[in-house]
C-alpha cells in the first residue's frame, strides 16, 4: 500500500510548479476570455429589463418562445419569467460554449502543444511526474472555470442566490467537462491542431444535438437535448426551481473522462499518441512555404467555413421570426438598430447577426496569425528558414491563409444567410464583406505584436476580446458612441439597410496594410523567437 501511494505521489511530482507556470503563461488569455464570458452574462439582466420590463411583456415572450422552434433551437427554452431565468435562457448556452472553448484551448496548450514542441521532453527529464503535466493542465482549466463561476454567482446573486450559484456552477461544469474531453483527445492525437479541432467538433455536435432537441420540445425534455452537456446546463434550470441533481451528472461525466485520460496518459511515451500522424515527404504539393502553410491551416479553415455557413443558414432562417418576436417593443427595436441597420427590423436583425459573425471572425484571424508565433517558439520554423525560404516568404504563406481565410468564411456566411433567408445574395454579400477591413485591422495588430514584440503577441487575444465585448455587449448597455468607436467595427457601415460609406472602409483597409507592413519589417530584423 505504501509503495502504491508513493508511486501515485511520484507521478504527480512537480504539479504545483507546472500549475504556476501555466497560469503565468496564460495570464492574458484566461482573464480576457473569462472576463468576456462573465460580462456577457452579467450584462443581460439590465438589457432584458429594458426589453421586457413588464410582466405582460415577459409573459408574451415566453409564449412566443414556446411557439417558435427556430428561436428555441438557437437559445433554448425559457422556464420562468424572472430576469434571472431570462438571463440563464438568453446567455446560458453561449456562455457554456465559450467556457468549453476556453477550457479546451487551455488543456491542449499545456499537454499536446508542449509535447509537439519538444518542451515536454525537457520537463519530463527533471523531477516531474508522468501525469503532472496533464494534472496541471486540468487544474489550470479548473482555475479559469471557477473564476467564471465566482464572477457569475456574485454578479447575479441579487436576482436569487440559489439561481446564481446554479448558473455559475453549471457554466464551470460545462467547461470542465470539455476540459476532460480535450485531455482524452490530446492522448489520442499526435497534433495539437487536430486535438483542438476534434474537441471543437465534439462541442459542435453537442450544440447541434441540443438545438435539434429544443426545436422539437419546449421544455428541454427531448432525448437529444439530454444527450448534450449544453442540454444538461439548460435543464439545470437556474432561477426556475433549480434541479440540483443535474450537477452530479456533470461530476460523474467529468470524473469518468478524467479517469480515461489518466489511463491513456499512463500507457504512452512522451510525444507519442494512439493515433499517430501518417508521415510523408515534403515534396510536390508541400514543396513550397505557401503549400506548407495551407497544410497547417486547412483543418482550421475548413472547420470555421462550415461553422460560418451553418450559422448563416440558422440566423437567416430566423430573420422573419425575430421580427415577429420584437413586434412593437420599441426598446428591442432600438437595440437591434444600434447593433445593425437603421431601416426595417428584418434588415436590422440581419445586420446585427452579420456583425456578430464579423466579431467572431476576428478570433479566427488572431488564431491564424499567432500560428506564426507558435511555429517560432516550438522550433519548427528554424528548419524551414534554414533552407532557401526567406523570412518574409515564410510569413506570407501563413498571412495569406489568415487574411484570405477571413474573407472566405465571411463569404460563406453570406451564402448561408442567403440560403436561410431566401433574400438576394448581393445585399448580404456586401454586409459580410464590409466587415473585412475591421477584421483585418485586428489581424494586423496581431502581426504587429508578433513582429515587434513577440513576447507580447498573445496580447492580440485581448484586442480581439475587447472588440468582441464592445460589439456584442456595448449596444445593449447603451454605451456612448465614442466608446463603441474604440473598436474598428464601430466605424463600419451597417448593411443591409444602412447607407454605404466608403471612407471608413478604405481607411481601415489602409490601416490594416500599415500594421502588417510594420509587423513584417520588425519580424525581418529580429532573431527567431525560441520559446
Amino acid at each position: 500500500m505504501t509503495t502504491l501511494a508513493a508511486r501515485g505521489t511520484g507521478q504527480l511530482a512537480g504539479t504545483g510548479t507546472l500549475v504556476r507556470f501555466a497560469l503565468r503563461r496564460d495570464r492574458v488569455m484566461i482573464p480576457v476570455w473569462t472576463a468576456v464570458n462573465a460580462l456577457m452574462v452579467l450584462s443581460m439582466p439590465n438589457t432584458l429589463k429594458g426589453l421586457y420590463g413588464t410582466d405582460a411583456e415577459r409573459a408574451d415572450l415566453i409564449r412566443q418562445v414556446a411557439a417558435n422552434s427556430s428561436l428555441r433551437a438557437l437559445v433554448g427554452p425559457v422556464f420562468d419569467d424572472s430576469l434571472g431565468a431570462l438571463t440563464a435562457w438568453r446567455a446560458g448556452v453561449y456562455a457554456g460554449a465559450l467556457a468549453a472553448v476556453t477550457s479546451l484551448l487551455i488543456v491542449v496548450r499545456h499537454t499536446r502543444d508542449e509535447e509537439e514542441s519538444g518542451r515536454q521532453e525537457l520537463i519530463a527529464s527533471g523531477m516531474v511526474g508522468h501525469r503532472a503535466s496533464l494534472t496541471s493542465a486540468l487544474l489550470t482549466a479548473a482555475v479559469a472555470n471557477m473564476a467564471l463561476a465566482l464572477l457569475v454567482t456574485a454578479g447575479l446573486a441579487g436576482h436569487g442566490a440559489a439561481g446564481a450559484l446554479a448558473l455559475g456552477l453549471g457554466l464551470a461544469a460545462v467547461g470542465m467537462l470539455f476540459a476532460t474531453t480535450a485531455a482524452i483527445v490530446a492522448q489520442l492525437t499526435e497534433s495539437a491542431r487536430l486535438a483542438r479541432g476534434l474537441t471543437a467538433a465534439v462541442l459542435g455536435a453537442a450544440f447541434v444535438l441540443r438545438a435539434a432537441g429544443d426545436s422539437a420540445t419546449d421544455d428541454g425534455s427531448s432525448v437529444l437535448t439530454w444527450l448534450s452537456p449544453l442540454g444538461w446546463l439548460e435543464n439545470l434550470r437556474a432561477f426556475a426551481d433549480e434541479r440540483w441533481w443535474v450537477l452530479p451528472l456533470f461530476a460523474a461525466a467529468i470524473t469518468a473522462q478524467g479517469l480515461v485520460a489518466y489511463a491513456l496518459a499512463g500507457r504512452r511515451d512522451v510525444g507519442m499518441s494512439f493515433l499517430p500522424t501518417r508521415p510523408g515527404p515534403a515534396a510536390g504539393r508541400l514543396g513550397t512555404a505557401g503549400a506548407l502553410a495551407w497544410r497547417l491551416h486547412r483543418g482550421s479553415v475548413l472547420g470555421w467555413s462550415v461553422a460560418f455557413f451553418l450559422a448563416g443558414v440558422v440566423y437567416g432562417g430566423m430573420a422573419e421570426s425575430a421580427a415577429d418576436l420584437v413586434g412593437d417593443n420599441a426598446r428591442a427595436r432600438e437595440i437591434f438598430e444600434r447593433m445593425g441597420g437603421q431601416s426595417a427590423i428584418t434588415d436590422a436583425f440581419l445586420s446585427a447577426m452579420v456583425g456578430m459573425l464579423g466579431l467572431v471572425a476576428a478570433l479566427y484571424i488572431v488564431a491564424s496569425v499567432l500560428r506564426l508565433h507558435g511555429e517560432e517558439t516550438s522550433g519548427r520554423a528554424e528548419p524551414v528558414l534554414a533552407t532557401a525560404v526567406g523570412r518574409l516568404r515564410w510569413a506570407a504563406g501563413h498571412l495569406v491563409v489568415a487574411f484570405g481565410g477571413a474573407a472566405l468564411i465571411m463569404l460563406l456566411a453570406a451564402l448561408g444567410f442567403t440560403a436561410g433567408h431566401g433574400k438576394d445574395l448581393g445585399p448580404l454579400l456586401a454586409a459580410a464583406l464590409v466587415q473585412l477591413p475591421a477584421i483585418w485591422v485586428i489581424g494586423g495588430t496581431a502581426v504587429l505584436l508578433h513582429g515587434l514584440a513577440p513576447r507580447l503577441a498573445p496580447a492580440a487575444w485581448a484586442v480581439a476580446g475587447a472588440a468582441l465585448l464592445l460589439g456584442w455587449i456595448g449596444p445593449a448597455l447603451d454605451l456612448p458612441r465614442s466608446v463603441l468607436n474604440l473598436s474598428p467595427f464601430g466605424h463600419l457601415p451597417k448593411l443591409p439597410g444602412g447607407d454605404m460609406s466608403w471612407t471608413p472602409v478604405v481607411l481601415l483597409t489602409v490601416l490594416a496594410a500599415l500594421l502588417v507592413t510594420a509587423g513584417l519589417a520588425g519580424a525581418r530584423r529580429r532573431d527567431v523567437t525560441s520559446g
